[in-house]
């Protein structure tokens, strides 16, 4: 009995140590005002969402979200560095607003897909556009454009009890100084409670998933050593550097 009760306390404490490892390795969202850290789950992106980035790539205003992932190894946080890749030359800026999924859902009707978003943020989806246009060409996926390391950068977020999202919120990116993207949230093809509702349609939403929404008009090249800024007025800002 002694035997068999101190093999299992070992392992249970075994289990627990390697749990709180994995738990530490794990990347966090931060909520405002609180002491919550909530583990990332999935990244989902939300391409070509505004109409006049849409034309400023060339591409045609879809009738449904475009949707594509980013893989939680590019994932960094405002204050880290943006490492340039060594096989690209034209490193672009996307500024987003970026939402935070509070519970697990699947085929959401709109009423449970707005309930279903936790948090708000502010990210950058940054673009290797050289390759994205080489690979759209080809009719080939975007992973090796949008999935780099440090190609996903996100701010604090803050709880949708805490702060009420209007759609008339500002999003701005500036580098060096200089602002590039100016524009309204109102501007977005799908809102974010039909972004949410679509991509359950497609696959579960578990607590911890984070979706960026698309980018505005003015994304344009970036260079190492260039200070970017972005903000969503009212609910988060975020900087960084390219390295």
């Amino acid at each position: 009995m002694n035997v068999f009760f101190t093999f299992n306390h070992t392992a249970i404490h075994s289990y627990l140590l390697k749990y709180l490892r994995n738990y530490q390795r794990m990347k966090h969202i931060t909520i405002k005002n609180t002491d919550q850290q909530i583990p990332v789950g999935k990244m989902v992106c939300v391409g070509r969402n505004y109409s006049e980035h849409v034309k400023e790539l060339g591409n045609k205003v879809p009738e449904k979200p475009v949707v594509f992932l980013k893989p939680n190894s590019s994932l960094i946080f405002s204050g880290d560095k943006i490492i340039y890749p060594t096989f690209s030359n034209e490193m672009h800026h996307e500024v987003e607003l970026v939402l935070l999924i509070g519970k697990e859902i699947k085929n959401a009707n709109p009423g449970k897909a707005e309930d279903a978003i936790e948090a708000y943020g502010v990210g950058l989806d940054m673009t290797l556009r050289d390759l994205q246009t080489k690979l759209k060409e080809k009719g080939h996926p975007w992973t090796i454009a949008k999935g780099f390391d440090t190609s996903a950068v996100v701010s604090d977020f803050i709880s949708k009890r805490e702060y009420t999202l209007t759609l008339d919120e500002k999003i701005i990116l500036s580098v060096n100084g200089v602002k590039r993207q100016d524009d309204l949230l109102n501007k977005m093809i799908f809102s974010p409670a039909e972004i949410v509702e679509y991509l359950s349609s497609l696959m579960t939403l578990n607590k911890g998933d984070i979706i960026f929404t698309g980018t505005p008009k003015g994304v344009s090249k970036v260079n190492k050593g260039d200070k970017i800024f972005a903000q969503i007025s009212g609910i988060a800002e975020l900087s960084c550097e390219v390295e």
